[in-house]
């Protein structure tokens, strides 16, 4: 039997999609729902909110969390671990919602494993890089809010024929970098998951100015290297002016797109349902338009994407 909930989240867009379609469906099969402020640090103090419909009215569009989020060093801790399941028992907290990436989901996993907590996870997170999961609820947001600054300084890099090296989140998988150069036209991406020869680049670029070619876009990876590096590196190479520019955190919000609040509204209600049917220890994961449980063992794994066919098809293209 499952009479109350606990449901912790980090912070990107889809985030609150999926939350109130948690506390929906809950509320439909008469399940109480507990929101756990600022993520594992709040389960470790007991820092809760009750959710209910009314709650969670009005939250579908906007990005974020409305429960906040922290990384939680205490939790890395046997004591933090320990806190945090008294927390559980104390508040009679019958399973908890795990909405966030890898390091959440490792959290989940740790509880239901090392101290049988049933859990679902809900993966969220804009490197879209959850082993086992195709889509991520925020990746899509963060790929067009990105992509619309991208538009807006190729205004401007063709205008004033310029370089633009552009920067992007993305520490250990390219995803972001990759989909953003590809929609975006860009001329090149550079990214965590293959090698890159500045030489190269600016060979193709010294190429193209040859050819009256004035206007060129680089994406770059956090993970991989810095806008203001490469830009350095193609300026003295070249000869060239070269403008950077970092994107940062903005990628992290604005409103959710379609895909991401459907598919928030989708995961939500397919962890609660597949709690009632036993399940735990395991992430939701987005098959041919049809919700499947993949374990927290494999969804924490580091997650291997393959970029070569994309990248070709963007050497073509540019």
């Amino acid at each position: 039997m499952i009479k109350r909930i606990g449901v912790l989240t980090r912070d990107c867009s889809g985030v609150n999609a999926a939350l109130r379609s948690v506390v929906r469906t809950a509320d439909s099969h008469g399940i109480e729902v507990l929101g756990i402020i600022r993520g594992y640090d709040g389960l470790i103090d007991g820092n809760f909110m009750p959710l209910d419909r009314r709650a969670v009215s009005g939250i579908l569009n906007q990005g974020g969390t409305i429960l906040k989020s922290a990384r939680s060093r205490r939790f890395l801790t046997e004591e933090g671990q320990r806190k945090a399941l008294e927390t559980i028992e104390k508040n009679q907290l019958d399973a908890l919602v795990v909405i966030g990436g890898n390091g959440s989901l490792t959290a989940a996993h740790l509880l239901a494993t090392k101290f049988g907590v049933k859990v679902m996870g809900i993966p969220a997170t804009i490197d879209n890089d959850v082993n086992g999961v195709d889509f991520c609820l925020g990746a899509d947001t963060a790929v067009n809010v990105a992509l619309d600054a991208l538009d807006k300084i190729r205004d401007t890099a063709t205008s004033l024929e310029r370089i633009f090296v552009v920067e992007v989140m993305g520490r250990d998988c390219g995803y972001l970098a990759m989909k953003v150069a590809l929609a975006g036209g860009c001329e090149d991406v550079i990214i965590p998951e293959q090698d890159f020869s500045l030489a190269e680049i600016c060979r193709e670029i010294q190429e193209g100015n040859a050819r009256e070619k004035v206007s060129w876009i680089i994406i770059v990876a956090e993970g991989r290297a810095t806008a203001a590096e490469v830009a350095t590196a193609i300026t003295m190479l070249t000869g060239l002016e070269t403008r950077i520019a970092v994107l940062g955190h903005i990628q992290r919000g604005g409103r959710p797109t379609a895909f991401d609040r459907i598919l928030g509204a989708k995961l939500g209600h397919a962890a609660i349902e597949y709690l009632l049917q036993g399940k735990t220890d395991c992430c939701l994961s987005l098959k041919e338009d049809r919700i499947e449980t993949v374990s927290l063992e494999i969804a924490i794994q580091p997650k291997k994407l393959k970029f070569e066919a994309d990248y070709r098809l963007l050497k073509i293209l540019s």
